[in-house]
This record gives C-alpha cells, sequence and structure tokens, in this order.
C-alpha cells in the first residue's frame, strides 16, 4: 500500500509542477468573457457560475476560460510537500513547500492590512456574490494552517508570523454573538454563519494563540467552537449552516468540522468538546461511505461523487487513525479513488456523475487536496507501521 500510495503522490504532484501550478475551479465560471453579458445580474451571475461548474464536459476552453493559479491550491501544495518532507527529510520537499508559501505571501488580498486569501474570479452562488479577490475564512485559515506547519516543520519565524496575520484579519471579522458562543463570518464584508468557516477560523486561532502566547486567540477560538458544538444535530452531524437554505449534510464539510475540532482540542487543551467530536466521527463513518470505499457526497445519497469528498474523507481518517481503526476506511478510500478517479496523466477527475465521469483537472479541487490528503495518509501509514514494528 505505501508503494501504491507514493506512485499516485508522484503522478500528482508531477501533472501540477508540470503544468505550472495552473487548472481550473468548479467556480470559476465568471473568468469567462460571457461574464460580461450578465452586466452584474445575480441571477445570470449565478446561472453562469452553475452552468460552468455543473457541465459534464470541460467547456472552459471554448469559452476564453484559461488555466490559473489557486490560492488555496498552492497552500495544500505546501502542506502536502511539508508532510513529504517530514516523512523522507528530503530538502527538494522542504524547498519546494517554501516556493508555495513565498508564492503566497506574495499574493495575498491586498485590499486587507493583515494576511488574507480569497479567489482569482467572482463566485455568485445561492448565498450572493462573493468579489473576485474577496477573502473568506476557509482560504484562509487553511492557508494559514499551511505556515503553522511551516513553522513547525523548518522552524521560520516569520511563517508564525504570517498565521498571526491571519488571525488578526479573523479576529476583526462580523461576528454572530449569541448565549451559547461567537460565530465567526465567512467573509468580512457581511455577517455570515457558517459551521464549516467558523470551526477553521477557531481551528487556527487556538493553533496559533498556543504558539504565540495569545490568550486573545484562545478564548476566541473557544467561543467559536462553543458556537457549532452546541448547535450540532442530536445524530452528530451538522448542517452546513444555521439558516434553512444551508441545511444540508455533506461528506467534505463534516470532515472540516471534525478535522478543526481536533486541531482546536490539541492546540488549547481544552477537552470540553470530546463529546461532540466523538459523535461527529461516528456519524461521519457511518455515513458517507460505501462498503467498497467510494465516498457519498451528502448524507441521503452517493452521486455525485466528488474528488473533494474523496480528499477529505482521506484526510480526516488518517488525521483520526491513531483513535481506532479508520487507517483501513483510509486505505480503503484512497485505493477506490486512485482506482476510479486518477488518469493516467495524474490529474484526479472532478466527479463522477453515474452516467459520464467529469474529467476537468481542477487544481485545489482535486489535484491539491488529494496531494495533501494523500501525504497525510502515507505519513500516517509509515508511523503506524513504525509502532507496531
Amino acid at each position: 500500500m505505501n508503494e501504491y500510495i507514493d506512485n499516485s503522490i508522484d503522478k500528482v504532484s508531477a501533472w501540477v509542477e508540470g503544468h505550472g501550478y495552473r487548472a481550473y475551479d468548479p467556480g470559476d465560471g465568471q473568468l469567462s468573457w460571457l461574464a460580461k453579458l450578465t452586466c452584474g445580474n445575480l441571477v445570470l451571475e449565478r446561472l453562469l457560475t452553475a452552468a460552468v461548474l455543473r457541465s459534464p464536459f470541460n467547456i472552459r476552453p471554448l469559452i476564453g476560460i484559461t488555466p490559473h493559479t489557486s490560492t488555496k491550491g498552492m497552500g495544500y501544495m505546501a502542506w502536502g510537500y511539508l508532510l513529504r518532507y517530514r516523512l523522507t527529510r528530503d530538502p527538494r520537499f522542504a524547498a519546494l513547500a517554501e516556493n508555495c508559501l513565498q508564492w503566497l505571501i506574495d499574493h495575498r488580498a491586498e485590499a486587507y492590512p493583515d494576511f488574507c486569501w480569497g479567489n482569482d474570479f467572482t463566485f455568485t452562488t445561492r448565498a450572493g456574490r462573493l468579489p473576485r479577490h474577496e477573502p473568506t475564512i476557509v482560504w484562509s485559515g487553511l492557508i494559514g494552517q499551511a505556515f503553522m506547519e511551516g513553522y513547525e516543520q523548518l522552524g521560520k519565524p516569520h511563517y508564525l508570523e504570517v498565521a498571526a496575520g491571519v488571525c488578526d484579519w479573523i479576529a476583526k471579522l462580523p461576528r454572530e454573538d449569541t448565549e451559547s458562543g461567537t460565530c465567526l463570518s465567512y467573509v468580512a464584508f457581511m455577517q455570515r454563519s457558517i459551521h464549516n468557516s467558523n470551526m477553521l477560523g477557531a481551528a487556527l486561532l487556538a493553533r496559533v494563540g498556543r504558539a504565540s502566547g495569545r490568550q486573545d486567540l484562545l478564548d476566541l477560538a473557544r467561543q467559536a467552537m462553543l458556537y457549532s458544538c452546541t448547535r450540532q444535530n442530536p445524530d452528530g452531524a451538522w448542517y452546513y449552516g444555521e439558516a434553512p437554505k444551508y441545511h444540508w449534510i455533506d461528506n467534505f464539510h463534516t470532515g472540516y468540522n471534525l478535522d478543526s475540532l481536533r486541531r482546536y482540542a490539541e492546540a488549547s487543551g481544552d477537552d470540553g468538546f470530546a463529546q461532540p467530536m466523538e459523535l461527529g466521527y461516528r456519524y461521519f463513518k457511518e455515513t458517507f461511505f460505501e462498503a467498497d470505499g467510494r465516498p457519498r457526497y451528502f448524507h441521503d445519497r452517493t452521486l455525485p461523487i466528488d474528488i473533494q469528498c474523496a480528499a477529505q474523507a482521506i484526510d480526516t481518517l488518517a488525521f483520526f487513525s491513531d483513535r481506532d481503526d479508520s487507517l483501513d476506511l483510509a486505505c480503503k478510500v484512497a485505493r477506490w479513488t486512485i482506482d476510479h478517479m486518477q488518469d493516467q496523466d495524474g490529474h484526479f477527475y472532478y466527479r463522477d456523475l453515474g452516467w459520464i465521469q467529469t474529467k476537468t483537472p481542477m487544481f485545489h479541487w482535486g489535484q491539491g487536496t488529494m496531494f495533501k490528503a494523500l501525504c497525510n495518509l502515507r505519513l500516517k501509514l509509515d508511523l503506524h507501521d513504525a509502532s507496531s514494528a
């Protein structure tokens, strides 16, 4: 299995590097020249975004969308290289990680004084319009984790300073303050309460708070976790958000929540949310996987088979693998995904719709996420082998 995963990692990293860290993104429809025809109308923008996102074929070259670099994708690549460096101690992986992190420093959101990142395209959905380059707590929180990994693996104080800057940005976000916790906003320009973004922000606040000795960050992190954990469903699931229009339950956002909750607990030493984590993790394992390892998208249906669900499932199962036998399930999901969704050229497909595979090469959504997840799984397998010897 180790050799099998190593081969997949080598193939996807070679593909990404060979393509100059450029590919597509599911939500990049408004990079098309067709965006001019929407005339700023939210309905038309949403239709264009959805049409490109849901197309079973790669129509992007036909409508003027060229491959581009994703900030989140670069964060995942950096994180994956650092995990690879931790396993192999090969300085080449450290250098590749540093290159990605420097690129991120150079491509931060310019409209804000603190470090933060967003997309290089406007993204319009049922939640409204997210303007081009407008940062989100999801992008910034995950990239901040990559910088913390760099700080811990390479011992470079500047990376901690960058992550602390992200936390300063997070601390200034709008909040939903309640008697049972605080929800950090998804974006800076309005309050948008979403569980996975709130918990991702809390996880970074706790990790940086511990490393820098900042109690203010730890306190805010706890309030954010309190908000989401007190709103967990009785069966262990979380809705995407509390507003009725966000009442769906899916695989990869559940994985985000669980990873964030564990990172918070490990960084803060606070075991007050152990029960929600155990309940959520059991729900995750029992709900989102078929017997052969195929990942399910929603709690109540399987299709589409989405590469983000596969990647996050592998990553979360590997992360929790010291708690139970989830390493076996992580390997099963990895094998199914590599066998069914990795092309011979190395890139991972976007989706399997049941009647056709959408083979469009996305950057962060597929290549970056799978690279990091497989690097994490490979590291956990090595640690497991060492402990069993």
